[in-house]
This record gives C-alpha cells, sequence and structure tokens, in this order.
C-alpha cells in the first residue's frame, strides 16, 4: 500500500473526496514529521511509536576498493510497533505475550506485603541471617557447597520458607 492508497481508502471510508482525502494524510504526515525533526516520539495507541534514535560514528570499507572509511554518526528515526500491532501480524507474539501478562499478575499478587508491621520486619531480617549464616559457616567438601547455596536462598513464597525453615 502506497500514500495514494491510503488516501483512497481514507474518501472511501469517510466519504471524502480523493483530494480532501490526501490532504487529510498530508497534515497527518506533517505532523508527524515535525514532531521528530524537533526530537519529540511520537506515539499512536494501537499501531506503535516513532522515536528519533543515534547511529554512532563507525569506520567501514569501501567494497570495491576494500579501503577503511569513515562513516559519520547520524540520526534516525525507529519505530516500536504496538503490542496490538505485534499480535495483529504474529499470532505466537501476542500468545507469548499475553502468557507473559498473565504470569506477571500472578507473581504480582502472590507477593503483596504483609499485613502486619511484625511480619515485614522479620521478613525484612530472614534474608540478612541467611546471608549471615552462610559467610560464617563455609563449606568444608565442595560436593556439599551447591545444596548449602540453594539452602540459603531465600524463598519465593511464605509456604515455601516454612518448608524451609522445616528442613534446616
Amino acid at each position: 500500500m502506497n500514500r495514494n492508497d491510503l488516501a483512497a481508502l481514507l474518501a472511501e471510508k469517510h466519504e471524502l473526496s480523493k483530494a480532501a482525502a490526501a490532504r487529510m494524510l498530508d497534515t497527518v504526515i506533517d505532523a508527524l514529521c515535525t514532531e521528530l525533526k524537533k526530537g519529540k516520539p511520537v506515539a499512536i495507541s494501537g499501531f506503535g511509536s516513532f522515536k528519533i534514535g543515534q547511529r554512532a560514528a563507525r569506520v567501514g570499507r569501501n567494497p570495491s576498493t576494500g579501503d577503511k572509511i569513515k562513516i559519520a554518526a547520524r540520526k534516525l528515526v525507529k519505530f516500536s510497533p504496538s503490542t496490538t500491532l505485534a499480535g495483529m501480524v504474529d499470532a505466537k507474539f501476542a500468545k507469548a505475550r499475553a502468557e507473559k501478562a498473565a504470569a506477571k499478575q500472578a507473581a504480582k499478587t502472590a507477593a503483596k506485603a504483609p499485613a502486619k508491621k511484625g511480619a515485614a520486619k522479620k521478613a525484612a531480617a530472614a534474608p540478612a541471617k541467611k546471608a549471615a549464616a552462610k559467610t560464617a559457616a563455609a563449606p568444608a567438601k565442595k560436593a556439599e557447597a551447591p545444596a548449602k547455596k540453594a539452602a540459603a536462598k531465600a524463598p519465593a513464597k511464605k509456604a515455601a520458607a516454612k518448608k524451609a525453615a522445616a528442613k534446616a
């Protein structure tokens, strides 16, 4: 799809003349370009965002002669598609993104803050005690070191903390 096709689609969908639709499209593109020239990012919800990036100066090679040449630093426009657009294009991406969001939500609900102040103090003190115990008790054999390190890690959940305490 090119600029003329897009203008024709706008004209058809919104009952405009092709000339009016082309002027609207030009206005939108000019607004995007103006903001990017100022160095400001442009974000279009459901579509993506445009940002100005920086490419560093580097040394390249002339392919015909093999001579080294200097390539100057430059600015470029970077486009990052929104998750909505990426999901439309690639179904695997949408599925992976949904799974990641579900896992993040589950972790967030599992890691809620303790209700009592005393419980918060105990939770904060527990990793410090375990770190002190870890440094104080140096393993005698190298085979025992991985087991002790695994036991010294702070458990992620309260139930796991109780089990770890019971084992110790």
